[in-house]
């Protein structure tokens, strides 16, 4: 056996070796990805399931007053649980808003229940609609904690579409983009 001189270059590789791993990193990315996807749909598991009935609520309204699930029926209900401090929720919003006001003509009533913390929540909405979104205001209202759990809201945006027999017809655990809330909403509004 010889011995490599000190500070001498380590022996080539076999020829090969890239290849592997380069492999090996790919097989990485397909076992995540199923992973990943599969995260996504116990996610969703985990939502209150299509075609339950939703849980009753009573919402504080933003600026006053009370909203009752029940005041509803006969029209479809996009309700979404997001924060003032959640950056996919603030994002998501204007799209919301504007698809909002766009079907509410066809039987649409939107529903955007701040889960901001504590007696600071209207304070706190109160200055993102000033800063940021003043055409938000008539639809905030305020997600108890006991609401939340009943709709296995774990994250932020949560999006559910309710029927108009008040049952769940959909949920979404994550932002959307523009037009694929208006795919939801288009079919939500279709199904009778």
């Amino acid at each position: 056996m010889t011995q490599e001189p000190i500070g001498a270059p380590p022996p080539a590789r076999p020829t090969g070796t890239g290849t592997k791993v380069f492999l090996g990193l790919l097989a990485a990315l397909a076992v995540g990805g199923m992973v990943y996807l599969g995260v996504l749909e116990a996610r969703r598991a985990q939502l209150v399931p299509d075609g339950a009935a939703a849980p009753g609520f009573e919402l504080p309204r933003h600026g006053g007053g009370v909203l009752k699930l029940e005041e509803f029926r006969g029209q479809v209900v996009m309700l979404d649980f997001w924060a003032t401090w959640c950056p996919p929720c603030r994002e998501e919003m204007p799209a919301l808003v504007k698809l909002a006001k766009e079907y509410e003509s066809q039987g649409l009533v939107f529903l955007a229940a701040s889960r901001d913390d504590g007696d600071m929540a209207p304070q706190l909405v109160d200055g993102f609609i000033r800063r940021h979104l003043p055409e938000l205001k008539p639809y905030v209202v305020y997600a108890s904690d006991d609401m939340a759990r009943a709709f296995q809201v774990s994250a932020l945006p949560t999006l559910y579409f309710l029927d108009r027999e008040g049952k769940v017809m959909d949920a979404q655990r994550g932002a959307l983009s523009e037009d694929a809330l208006r795919r939801r909403i288009e079919r939500a509004l279709k199904q009778q």
